[in-house]
């Protein structure tokens, strides 16, 4: 099943996307404002909405949807830095013991179909397509082998990274506004009972950048939340970014820089594909 975030006349709101369009499930609860990481959060709400949605018709058009980052309000957004081999390898860098992990803010986030912002402080933005992790059932040290059962979904996620400022700190580097789109929706996992198995593609401008299997990370998905679970409790709508593999713009020769006008897609098996524009900031 595919569920995505998007806007329904003046509201946001969530629903089932289908290939005739999509079945808004949030308008089908008597409450008002519910996103799809309420709807995690809150035992039973979801099974609650897909029984009211059980044989609807389709409420709104694809080509009309005005998408919004799948998950808009996470509590948390923890991503992985070098984790594949062959990115570690254009960098220079050894296979890491541990997961090396960094935090975005929430209002990095921008949506499929719609804008990422080309910073006004640097001509420096460069892509890292990754797979998502959405977390459906929180919890503190979560064993690897039980790991796969805490997560709703997957996604597909650019990293966006403003590289002079990481040169000076990765934390002001990865959290300029709008550089980090996040869909076009989630699908849920028992669709992907096994990470490993994708294949992740990131194309600018239609020019394959990044060709990859999520098998070449070196944390996989369980150890991943086994790891963060172990020092931060993990909530309902948390997202695990799970690194880049290689073929970033900074590590090409010349470098190749996101511009304005640019259009970037990250692709990823058994999801489908996430695309931006990308603009100047004003």
């Amino acid at each position: 099943m595919k569920l995505a975030s998007y806007v329904s006349g003046d509201k946001p709101a969530f629903g089932i996307v289908t290939e005739m369009g999509v079945i808004t499930l949030s308008d089908r609860l008597n409450r008002r404002n519910v996103t799809l990481k309420d709807a995690l959060s809150e035992d039973d709400t979801l099974d609650e909405v897909l029984k009211l949605a059980e044989g609807a018709e389709p409420d709104l058009n694809l080509d009309r949807l005005t998408f919004l980052p799948v998950i808009t309000n996470p509590n948390k957004i923890l991503c992985v830095g070098i984790n594949y081999r062959s990115h570690a390898a254009e960098h220079g860098h050894a296979v890491a013991e541990k997961p090396n992990i960094f935090t975005k803010f929430t209002d990095t986030l921008c949506s499929h179909d719609g804008v990422m912002l080309c910073p006004k402080a640097s001509q420096q933005l460069d892509f890292e397509g990754e797979l998502a992790v959405i977390i459906g059932k929180g919890g503190r040290a979560i064993p690897a082998e039980k790991a796969l059962s805490h997560v709703a979904g997957y996604t597909c996620f650019c990293d966006g990274s403003v590289r002079d400022f990481i040169k000076v700190s990765l934390i002001t580097g990865k959290n300029f506004p709008a550089t980090s789109p996040l869909g076009p929706w989630m699908v849920t996992a028992d669709e992907i009972p096994d990470p490993s198995k994708l294949t992740l593609t990131t194309r600018l401008n239609g020019q394959q950048m990044q060709h990859s299997g999520t098998d070449m990370m070196m944390h996989g998905v369980p150890e991943l939340i086994a790891y963060c679970s172990a020092f931060t409790e993990l909530s309902p709508g948390d997202i695990i970014a799970t690194g880049t593999p290689e073929g970033i713009g900074a590590r090409r020769n010349p470098p190749v820089w996101m511009k304005s006008g640019d259009v970037l897609e990250v692709e990823i098996s058994q999801i489908g594909t996430l695309r931006c524009r990308v603009v100047d900031e004003r």
